[in-house]
């Protein structure tokens, strides 16, 4: 099978779920288009329907087993090592990730976004009304969580914040890179109480201080159009078969833009903030002015 073991760096046990989905679904969009077969046939194949082969062909849903042995059929890969190749990868494309200790606080639409985060190689983000959540020191945490979730049980509560714990512990032991643009409405914002502030905005002055993190503050002062645009966050992986994804956050529903076309736009806007935003290393003084102010 063509570069398939090249497209996950030679070592898919350290790709996670997420991203081995959706490269296991292209390679079978690949091999069904080569062969010029209809995803209705393929459909048929499995006793399925065109619907279903374009989310498998899209990372959107699991794989069993059987389904993707008849598709390889189908499309004649009939070559032992070929086949087990990909048959591999889609039995760790179906395996747990780490947020399934967490699955009680973890809406459907989220835990796309979990597996997305994890297997990233750069994230970058523009956040307007909080700090994000890869930056929040865990009382910061606790009290955004809090204001969202205030009739939820205490346990529910801790549970989110050990979630979001998790996954700040990701982004400072795995190398992944971040970066951040952060409006400064954000940061002025009190959150949890004078103290909690300061500690969560001493926390930023800490992480814009490491090598993998690049964080800006967008002040007020800058006029630039966002168009009305919310929170965006863009995921760049280090395989070259994955594109960009945008995700959109809302209130109880997310957005995945997979297409280039759709993430391009998104691409240019945060291309767009950094530039009219102060260069990182002004961040550390900008945040202790604020320090100062609160």
């Amino acid at each position: 099978m063509r570069g398939l073991t090249e497209i996950v760096g030679g070592d898919f046990q350290r790709t996670g779920p997420t991203a081995l989905r959706i490269l296991v679904g292209s390679q079978l969009r690949r091999l069904r288009e080569e062969r010029n077969i209809t995803r209705e046939r393929a459909g048929y194949a499995i006793r399925g329907s065109h619907s279903k082969i374009s989310r498998m062909e899209g990372g959107r849903c699991g794989f069993k087993i059987r389904d993707v042995e008849d598709l390889l059929t189908l499309y004649g890969v009939v070559e032992r090592a070929e086949r087990a190749t990909l048959l591999l990868l889609a039995e760790q494309a179906n395996q747990h990730g780490w947020w399934h200790d967490y699955r009680d606080v973890v809406p459907d639409w989220f835990e796309e976004y979990l597996g997305l985060e994890r297997d990233a190689e750069l994230i970058r983000t523009h956040e307007i009304q909080y700090v994000p959540g890869l930056l929040q020191t865990e009382d910061y945490a606790r009290a955004v969580i809090a204001r969202g979730h205030g009739r939820e049980s205490r346990e529910r509560v801790e549970s989110r914040v050990a979630l979001r714990m998790r996954r700040r512990e990701l982004l400072e032991t795995s190398g992944r890179r971040l970066w951040a643009i952060v409006d400064e409405g954000a940061l002025r914002r009190l959150v949890g109480g004078r103290d909690v502030m300061r500690a969560q905005l001493g926390h930023l002055v800490e992480m814009a201080g490491l090598a993998h993190v690049t964080l800006q503050v967008l002040p007020f002062s800058v006029e630039v159009a966002v168009g009305g645009v919310g929170p965006v966050t863009l995921l760049r992986f280090p395989q070259a078969e994955l594109d960009d994804i945008v995700y959109l956050e809302q209130l109880a529903s997310a957005q995945y833009l997979t297409k280039d076309a759709e993430a391009h736009p998104y691409r240019h806007l945060l291309n767009e903030l950094s530039v009219h935003a102060p260069p990182p290393k002004a961040t550390p003084g900008i945040l202790r002015r604020i320090m100062e102010e609160l």
